[in-house]
């Protein structure tokens, strides 16, 4: 590329643009690598910590070459190519900058070419650190910036060392040293900035084209006509360097005519500067100067022909005359004609058109530059190298290459048709709406601008969860009650949050009074009745929360010859199922109450009146309305369909809304192998791989529960926990409950112990390690599911033989051998795993679904949370890279496998929608 004020082009890659920037190179590195994973970044340090020591005894050049030869260490070479284009565009200089200028602020100490910042506290002594650490706490915690580069920690609620320093200079290595050290032993978190005391007075060349405006100077100048001669004869030197002007090949006929070598060359000079002469093109001549200019770089050799079409492109008025001498290949018109017509027809790119597509994705050029086409470039390189290192051709590889992956999306809803929700009405039964229409294809006739047609048909429902006890309780009420009484054709269904006490006296406690007042209403009446008695409850509250007294009032009136005590106290036969909506609610994992559904989808009520709610909840309907017009008139909907049941089995309907699952970033895990290899149980050498390793080993040694034998399974489950603990136990159980019913999802263990490693601690999970590697399928989850169970756990550790617990069609003697001999090294490995890749402390809960890891979890992980991640997992992209697998000629014992580590790696990557763009004919 050109440098601004400068003719010459400039590329770290070779000595002539050197001087200004390439004692950044470490720097430069170390970032792109951090864009690969914090991992890498350090991994970088530690091998170039003392490096600058070269850079005094070397060129430039040679430390260039020096420092790719340590990326490479690190890096395929697709991407050592695009670091070479990152030097040349500078990509991570503003981040340097940035750091340098944060360091400036600071300010550093005087005479330190290295200095720390302990909470505004600055030292350049390695010795002085502990002295600044044992007050650190009681002074401000720094501000730390995205592009910070924190050394790996567990804990982050640590004292903050910041280190400004140049990577490769003695004075950092001694400080890295040293910190690093404190870091891995839990002292500190370490945090490291560039910083060089001295920058480089010379200006940074930065990448594009530079223009001179030369204005003319009528001033007389004394100019040296030597230097000018010189200048003038080395510029047409360069110029005559051209093999072919104006349809000579000189290169050629000096080698035919070498005697006439002189003459050739006056010739071709004339040539060259008659050619700048741009006269003016007969328009018969610009009929086929595309066709020509093509032809010619056909007809070039392949080496030179990018050079060749870059110089026609670059500099075409004065290429334009010659190009018009150009002998037109009639086979090749004819086909560059039909491939026009056929990218016009197929993609709407018309003649003359120019589009950028990389692996089928289209660029935008009035969006993307070189440093977002460098994103894009390192993106498609990882999916390229992934998918090479997992053997697949070229031929194979397109195929994933072409995928169209779908964008991923929060509009799941809950499904509505839970027992605990209470309906006060029903718009297919009840005898108020009984003159509606039934019949589906009333939305298809014209109604009045935003109205809903009133159809006895259950397709608007509306769910409020409340608390009787408080106050926006009230507000709910009035809401029901608006679209109840003017009947709009909207489902009401009320989730009771109330005191899951047993003892709970509804005399004292006002949830509980409603809800028992409720239940005798409606046993004595029907559900419509308690609602509006309901209502009237809430229409005697005075201060804004619900009464006992309130709830007397009205039952009173509705019970005068029953005592009240006997339907609102402890032993009220009208109390049943009080618990199930907050047992409900738990399950849904909505937010904090209050919370409004509609048709299972949750209404933001964050500052929102009730008149504001109100106009929500139509405008919901109306687009909902519009939906199932375009339904009906498709065929997909008519009236033998069940209206609730259509609504909710759709794909986005789920039995939980975990938020951790739906909008929480996950860690992707690189499963594919490198060439490293180690077994599950040397953990000595387990210890020393780096986390894609760590993970390709844990991976290639898992054993797994499946429905049956031979199956591609396409979602891959690990629960990671201590299963000799009563919540790793939980997790196991629910896992197991989900398996029954799954049909796409296999099950992993990852255990990570609480306590100290050993075969008293381990009984439990050792048992379930032997079982995975002695039995499979039915006989293996009837055992994990007995083992799951607390008093299994009880029995054990009271002193019962794990054998007693095997089923009858169990093989004893080898699960007995196993269970014996397994040893206690997998659990070691395991918990290093989950602390250096998953960064899990002991005992802390995990789930890994195809290589994306979620955690800590902190709360119960139910049932309907597996199914939430089974139905998310294949959906987004896993059934359409098993649908390609499955029709491979690969070995199906390892089909899962790949399913898993394909997913792993494209769901780790951006968003891409690929339109594989194929010419019709490519002879030429």
């Amino acid at each position: 590329m050109r440098t601004p004020g400068t003719g010459r082009v400039t590329d770290c890659g070779s000595p002539t643009g050197i001087s200004n920037f390439c004692f950044l190179y470490s720097w430069i590195n170390s970032e792109f690598m951090a864009e690969e994973s914090n991992e890498k970044f350090w991994q970088f340090v530690e091998t170039v910590r003392e490096l600058a020591v070269y850079k005094q005894t070397a060129s430039d050049y040679s430390y260039y070459n020096l420092i790719l030869k340590k990326a490479g260490q690190f890096l395929d070479n697709i991407h050592i190519n695009l670091l070479k284009f990152a030097f040349s565009i500078r990509a991570h200089s503003p981040t340097i900058q940035m750091f340098q200028q944060v360091a400036a602020a600071e300010p550093p100490p005087d005479r330190c070419n290295a200095f720390v910042v302990i909470h505004r506290e600055r030292t350049c002594k390695t010795n002085e650190i502990k002295k600044l650490l044992n007050k650190a706490a009681s002074r401000p915690r720094p501000y730390l910036f995205e592009k910070d580069h924190k050394f790996p920690t567990v804990n982050e609620n640590l004292p903050v060392v910041i280190l400004y320093a140049e990577i490769g200079t003695r004075e950092f290595a001694e400080f890295h040293r040293v910190l690093s050290k404190k870091s891995k032993n839990g002292k500190i978190a370490y945090v490291l900035r560039h910083y060089i005391k001295k920058p480089s007075s010379r200006k940074m060349l930065l990448s594009g084209y530079g223009v001179e405006l030369a204005i003319k100077d009528t001033e007389y100048k004394a100019l040296d006509d030597i230097q000018i001669k010189t200048t003038t004869d080395a510029t047409t030197e360069k110029e005559t360097e051209a093999d072919e002007v104006q349809g000579f090949l000189f290169g050629k006929l000096k080698e035919i005519y070498s005697d006439l070598k002189d003459n050739l060359t006056i010739f071709q000079k004339y040539l060259i500067e008659s050619s700048k002469e741009m006269t003016p093109l007969k328009v018969w001549e610009l009929q086929d100067l595309s066709f020509q200019a093509a032809s010619q770089i056909v007809s070039t050799p392949v080496y030179d022909a990018i050079k060749l079409m870059k110089d026609i492109s670059q500099n075409f008025p004065i290429k334009a005359r010659s190009l018009t001498r150009i002998a037109v290949n009639e086979l090749m018109r004819k086909e560059i004609q039909e491939n026009q017509k056929d990218l016009r027809d197929r993609f709407d790119i018309k003649p003359g058109d120019a589009r950028l597509f990389i692996n089928g994705l289209l660029v935008d050029m009035d969006v993307y530059d070189p440093f977002s086409i460098l994103d894009m470039l390192k993106s498609e390189g990882k999916l390229m190298s992934g998918l090479k290192n997992l053997g697949f051709n070229d031929e194979d590889m397109s195929k994933f290459l072409k995928l169209n992956l779908p964008v991923w999306s929060y509009d799941y809803v809950l499904d509505i048709r839970h027992p605990s929700i209470v309906w006060v009405n029903d718009l297919e039964n009840d005898g108020a709406y009984v003159n509606w229409p039934k019949s589906c294809w009333e939305f298809l006739k014209p109604v009045l601008h935003g109205t809903v047609p009133s159809i006895r048909r259950n397709f608007h429902n509306l769910v409020l969860f409340i608390d009787p006890a408080q106050e926006y309780t009230l507000d709910f009420i009035s809401l029901a009650e608006f679209f109840y009484y003017n009947e709009i054709p909207l489902r009401i269904g009320f989730v009771f949050i109330l005191s899951v006490d047993n003892e709970v006296d509804g005399a004292a406690d006002a949830g509980a009074a409603l809800w028992r007042a409720f239940n005798y209403i409606e046993e004595s009446y029907d559900v419509s009745e308690a609602f509006i008695s309901m209502i009237h409850m809430y229409q005697k509250v005075k201060g804004g929360v619900l009464t006992v007294d309130n709830v007397k009032s009205v039952l009173q009136n509705k019970a005068p010859h029953t005592d009240i005590l006997d339907i609102l106290g402890t032993g009220s036969k009208y109390d049943k199922r009080r618990a199930a909506g907050t047992s409900f609610y738990k399950m849904t994992g909505l937010d904090s109450l209050p919370q409004a559904l509609y048709n299972g989808e949750p209404i933001d009520l964050t500052e929102m009146s009730t008149e504001e709610l109100k106009g929500a909840v139509l405008e919901k309907m109306l687009d909902a309305f519009t939906y199932l017009q375009r339904d009906v008139f498709m065929g997909t909907l008519n009236d033998e369909i069940n209206a609730i049941d259509f609504l909710m089995d759709k794909n986005n309907v789920v039995p939980r809304l975990n938020s951790l699952i739906l909008h929480t970033e996950p860690q992707y895990l690189n499963l594919i192998s490198s060439s490293v290899t180690a077994e599950i149980e040397d953990f000595s050498t387990f210890s020393f791989l780096d986390s894609q390793d760590k993970s390709s080993v844990i991976a290639q040694s898992m054993h797994y529960l499946t429905a049956e034998d031979d199956v591609v399974s396409a979602v891959t489950v690990w629960i990671v926990a201590d299963f000799d603990m009563p919540s790793g136990r939980k997790l196991l159980s629910n896992a197991l409950k989900h398996m029954e019913t799954s049909v796409h999802t296999r099950l992993g263990i990852i255990y990570n112990p609480t306590l100290k490693i050993n075969e008293e601690n381990t009984v439990i999970s050792r048992g379930i390690l032997a079982a995975f590697l002695t039995h499979k399928n039915s006989l293996l989850r009837r055992f994990l599911r007995e083992l799951a169970k607390e008093e299994t756990a009880e029995a054990i550790y009271s002193g019962e033989k794990i054998k007693t617990f095997l089923n009858m069609e169990m093989d004893k003697n080898a699960f007995e051998k196993k269970y014996n001999t397994v040893g206690v090294n997998i659990f070691r490995t395991h918990q290093l795993f989950c602390q250096d890749v998953l960064k899990l402390q002991p005992g802390k809960v995990g789930i890994v679904s195809n290589g994306k890891f979620l955690g800590p979890l902190h709360e119960e992980f139910y049932v309907e949370d597996f199914h939430l991640i089974e139905k998310t997992t294949f959906s987004n992209s896993v059934e359409k890279i098993k649908d390609i697998v499955e029709n491979m000629e690969i070995n199906s014992k390892h089909l899962s496998d790949l399913v898993m580590k394909i997913d792993a790696l494209v769901s780790s990557l951006p968003v891409r929608s690929s339109q594989p763009i194929t010419l019709l004919r490519e002879d030429h």
